[in-house]
């Protein structure tokens, strides 16, 4: 999860509150949040404890990040309480991904959509009201081809019920989804921000491109994800 501007001083962190949205920036109290991030996992689980995360494994990474200046982390499984309160004792915010079947054809089969609202719903309740969180990420690169198969307006209602869900459970977190250059055009304009996973190895077609999420984005913050 790449930074996507570089400012002088020390980042905000997650010991400033929970983060809010105020035009085109993110707020930790009264100050200005840049997110300087990086991905964590995800982990395949301990074959003997079948835990996904080693308490001393995190606070070892934890207090490395901090040590030089990422204030955020994204993982993409729903995170035990303790590595929050982990991650707040280090100052560092957590991007939570509320995993699901985003990869097939997930409002073909009935039932479905209505399972995923459930499980989005319980994970968003494990994690609601810590000051650690970032945001809750309601999705991960829904495949063109599945955009297509539904269409964009099945494929926008059902991200707006997840957002809504999310909301009802955790009113004061901040939701999001996590899009990608593929589908662009997707039209969310009910997230709190805009988020994009982007792959672009040369620094002015990266530039120019961000350039374009931030037109897109009008009047919301952009976050990298990835």
């Amino acid at each position: 999860m790449p930074a996507i501007a570089r400012v002088a001083g020390a980042p905000a962190t997650s010991t400033e509150g929970r983060p809010t949205v105020g035009g085109r920036f993110l707020y930790a109290g009264d100050r200005k949040l840049y997110v300087r991030g990086v991905t964590y996992g995800p982990f395949a689980p301990d074959e003997v404890t079948g835990e996904v995360y080693d308490p001393q494994v995190v606070e070892r990474d934890f207090a490395a990040m901090a040590e030089h200046g990422i204030n955020a982390i994204r993982v993409y499984t729903v995170p035990p309480r303790w590595l929050l309160d982990a991650a707040q004792r280090h100052g560092l915010y957590v991007m939570v991904g509320l995993p699901w079947e985003q990869h097939v054809t997930f409002l073909d089969e009935r039932g479905r959509a209505r399972s995923i609202e459930r499980r989005v719903r319980e994970g968003v309740r494990a994690c609601a009201g810590h000051p650690a969180l970032l945001c809750y990420a309601i999705g991960n690169e829904i495949p063109a081809s599945i955009v297509r198969w539904h269409g964009r307006r099945r494929v926008t209602g059902h991200l707006q019920r997840l957002y809504h869900a999310a909301k009802e459970e955790d009113p004061g977190g901040l939701v999001t989804y996590v899009n990608f250059p593929s589908t662009e055009y997707l039209s969310l304009p009910f997230l709190d921000f805009v988020c994009f996973n982007v792959y672009l190895e040369e620094r002015d077609r990266l530039s120019a491109y961000l350039a374009r999420l931030q037109n897109l984005a009008a009047d919301v913050p952009v976050v990298m994800a990835e």
